[in-house]
């Protein structure tokens, strides 16, 4: 079954081709996306069950045997991300789809979001079956240069803006890891990451330590780690939400892969385990805090996102099967309720026009439905037992209690305060959004939206907008259509909260579109199922873990007899 590992790659890169010279016919290219997803998905779930039942899969391109080809491996660390990632992104791509992301007008930007959306597809899936430093390195920039046109989608001035910090903050990252590719294969003579972990010892304690020190800062760039996190707050909450639900779900975790990787396999030794632990501990407290700070929910969202990495991070500096297990555990329950909350928020935002919690109110009257969708994954986020959050959490306190070491006991700490100020904050946004009647100031005039279901897309025109008082919508003198980063909603599906409810009165309750509430119910139930299926998704992390803490047994199944 080794011919399924390569499809990962060659079916979204295909796709994204197939779909790129049918700008003209949207429908065409949204079937096409939908169905390489699919397959995808399929292929990556039969990969976790062979994975599991007979060993890791290795593909050597084009027939030239380790090291000195492409070495394609999956094992059950990558099986497993791969599934979850496929799901996201099959889920994200129908949540946009009935949002109307791609517009149907041939002259939007947005006819080149399916084949880019399949380039990062393919760019991430990529990730988790490099064999080797630089096929990895390849797969990073396939994903950043899609990430590149997705984050500054429409070409508004703050989109651009927020855009221009995360693709210069990704330049040094790949510029840092390119470098230490190259002292890598300078000191080893090779980039394939078994021959590595083979050679590595043999190169003095100060070149090792050098070498480790480069590959993890390009790394936790990407990640998003403390203090290499400051570039996210300002990039993802510009985007739509299904671009910064994508991006939070999955673009940091491919740094954390990376990151186990690199401690399990090429730098097996617990040579900055302190380190990795000191480093949780900061992301934590920093990320939570600057949550705790915020009025807006998606910059919020983006806050708790740097600060639950460093939960994976803890897992990670443990340096033990139990601790590795934990981060492998953790890592995919954010994935998954991470991505649902920023696509509640694309919701909330639909609604209430805006995702300040200064101006949102009346939610839960407005939507009672969407009212749900947000608690469930919150207190999830926050660690409420039984969700798998707080058996992530147990799993990581757990495993720091035995090591035993000072650190170890610190990162506990920090990580009790962080739940507690992550369900903290997740709460008063409740609170604002959903269970306080909407601000005076915002009942009293209606919001500016767009007769035009896409104009969200479009460059913002210059001049003042025109309120017409028999619809109720905002529009430019000049008959150009509105921009606006909140409702995209067209006359027929327009948010009535604002328009229609005075302070401290029941709005009126909202239809969203069924695609919309369906994909989110949906996502919402597979945070759900992560807590049903804990038992036998925390043993496949367990014996992925034994894998990855015995790195012979992925040196000999990528080199076999080449030594």
């Amino acid at each position: 079954m080794t011919w399924l590992v390569p499809l990962l790659v060659l079916v979204p890169l295909l796709g994204a081709a197939v779909a790129l010279g049918l700008l003209r016919h949207q429908k065409l290219q949204r079937a096409i996306t939908v169905v390489v997803l699919v397959v995808a998905l399929a292929v990556a779930a039969t990969l976790m069950v062979l994975v599991d039942r007979h060993g890791t899969v290795v593909v050597q391109v084009g027939g030239w045997d380790a090291p000195y080809g492409i070495s394609l491996v999956v094992d059950r660390l990558s099986a497993l991300l791969l599934t979850v990632s496929a799901s996201v992104l099959l889920l994200v791509l129908l949540f946009s789809i009935g949002q109307g992301l791609a517009a149907d007008d041939e002259d939007a930007p947005v006819t080149i979001f399916y084949p880019t959306y399949l380039v990062l597809a393919a760019g991430v899936l990529d990730s988790f079956i490099a064999g080797d430093l630089f096929n990895l390195y390849v797969a990073f920039e396939m994903l950043l240069v899609a990430s590149y046109v997705l984050i500054t989608l429409g070409g508004s001035e703050q989109r651009v803006r927020a855009g221009t910090t995360y693709i210069v903050t990704s330049l040094i990252a790949s510029a840092i890891f390119l470098a230490a590719i190259g002292l890598v294969y300078g000191a080893t003579g090779t980039v394939n990451i078994a021959q590595i972990s083979e050679r590595v010892a043999d190169l003095p304690e100060h070149v090792q330590l050098l070498l480790h020190t480069m590959l993890l800062i390009g790394f936790g760039i990407k990640a998003a780690v403390f203090p290499l996190a400051f570039w996210l707050p300002d990039s993802y909450p510009t985007a739509p939400a299904p671009v910064t639900a994508v991006f939070a779900g999955l673009l940091t975790k491919v740094g954390i892969y990376a990151i186990i990787r690199l401690e399990t396999i090429i730098f097996p030794r617990p040579q900055l385990n302190t380190v990795l632990l000191v480093v949780a501990a900061l992301t934590m407290i920093v990320g939570v805090l600057g949550a705790v700070s915020q009025t807006d929910v998606k910059r919020l969202l983006s806050f708790t996102l740097i600060s639950h990495i460093g939960f994976m991070v803890m897992g990670i500096g443990l340096g033990t099967v139990a601790g590795t297990a934990a981060a492998v555990f953790y890592t995919v329950h954010h994935i998954v309720v991470q991505t649902t909350l920023f696509l509640v928020s694309g919701l909330m935002e639909r609604v209430g026009g805006t995702t300040s919690t200064r101006s949102l109110g009346g939610l839960l009257q407005a939507a009672p439905l969407l009212a749900a969708l947000y608690l469930i994954p919150a207190f999830n986020l926050g660690g409420i037992p039984p969700f798998s959050g707080f058996i992530g959490k147990l799993g990581l306190f757990r495993a720091a209690a035995e090591d035993g070491s000072p650190m170890a006991y610190v990162t506990i700490g920090a990580g009790v305060v962080t739940s507690l100020l992550t369900l903290y904050a997740l709460m008063r946004v409740w609170d604002a959004a959903f269970w306080r009647p909407k601000p005076a100031a915002e009942a009293a005039a209606p919001h500016a939206t767009s007769a035009e279901p896409h104009a969200h897309l479009r460059s913002p025109e210059p001049a003042p907008l025109t309120v017409s008082e028999e619809t109720g919508e905002a529009y430019h003198p000049g008959g150009s259509v509105t921009v606006t980063d909140a409702p995209h909603a067209s006359r027929s599906s327009r948010p009535t909260t604002g328009a229609t409810a005075t302070a401290g009165e029941a709005p009126e309750k909202v239809r969203l579109p069924r695609m919309l509430v369906g994909v989110t119910t949906i996502a919402v139930l597979g945070s759900v199922a992560l807590t049903v299926v804990a038992g036998p998704l925390y043993g496949y992390a367990t014996r992925a873990a034994e894998s990855l803490e015995s790195p012979d047994r992925y040196v000999q199944a990528v080199l076999g007899g080449e030594r």
